[in-house]
């Protein structure tokens, strides 16, 4: 059998790839436990592991902590106590006491679909902010590394091939940013045919442009109430112009909806009434 490769050496290669994944690790044992402490069990997206905290009914109930907490985005203490009155189905007579941590350990990806002026500020900013950055652009000119320094990763080819390369993306943020009416359309048509479950699906512009591509969409099949799941305007309210000031609105949108799980409602859509004589 080939060998298991070193716990620290996947964890590095699952945040170069952008895999999400959880550290489940033994902080304090009490009295006679399986596992001890400072034992560490790595839990990757598909439920698979690799290490131990020490088997048997606990790693069972501490691996679904662990596709919680990638899912969540978000660190967990539990304390177990081993004994057959508190787990009655799992034959534990030991009596002792073990507290787990388990957290992740791969920062969520940001997929900006476009390298223009207001990607470059946006990739900044979202670097900052902790998130690993990846930038698409049909134009290799645009997504390259030289004009995305900060980004983890680049990519330059069709909007299609890059919604494919990034399947199936049910961890990532993704933030349309094109160049134009038409460019947008296609990302979305991309996204809606892998059937992406993204965090987060924003788009760059008014509500008068996105009710133009809603009416254009739809008319082509696809589902107004997936299109209407479709974030435009993107960013906190602040009143930004500059994309700058964008990239600031988006990035605190994004930490928004990671640290507190949920999204600023957007602003009503005023009513235009006309006038009579």
């Amino acid at each position: 059998m080939p060998e298991e490769p070193d716990l620290y050496e996947e964890i590095v290669r699952l945040r170069t790839i952008g895999s999400p994944a959880a550290l489940c690790t033994v902080l304090l044992t009490r009295g006679s436990t399986p596992g001890k402490e400072t034992m560490k069990m790595l839990v990757r997206s598909d439920g698979s592991i690799l290490g131990s905290i020490g088997g048997g009914c606990v790693e069972a109930d501490v691996i679904a902590m662990g596709r919680e907490v990638v899912a969540t985005d978000k660190a967990q203490t539990t304390t177990f106590r081993l004994n057959q009155k508190d787990v009655p189905e799992s034959g534990l007579i030991c009596g002792g006491q073990v507290t787990i941590l388990v957290e992740p350990v791969v920062p969520p990806t940001v997929v900006f679909f476009g390298g223009g002026h207001v990607a470059k500020a946006s990739a900044r900013v979202a670097k900052e902010c902790g998130f690993r950055v990846l930038v698409c652009d049909d134009r290799p000119e645009f997504s390259s590394q030289q004009e995305h320094p900060g980004a983890h990763a680049v990519f330059a080819g069709s909007w299609e091939d890059a919604v494919a390369h990034i399947a199936p993306a049910e961890h990532h943020y993704l933030v349309i940013l094109t160049r134009g009416h038409s460019d947008d359309a296609c990302v979305l048509r991309a996204i809606h045919a892998q059937g992406l479950q993204p965090k987060y699906l924003g788009m760059l512009g008014s509500r008068g442009k996105k009710a133009g591509l809603t009416r254009l969409l739809e008319d082509e099949g696809i589902p107004r109430e997936w299109l209407d799941g479709v974030r435009t305007p993107i960013g906190l309210e602040i009143g930004a112009r500059s994309s700058g000031e964008i990239a600031v609105s988006l990035g605190a949108e994004l930490v928004r909806l990671r640290r507190q799980g949920r999204l600023e409602p957007l602003p009503a859509r005023k009513e235009r009434h006309r006038k009579t004589v």
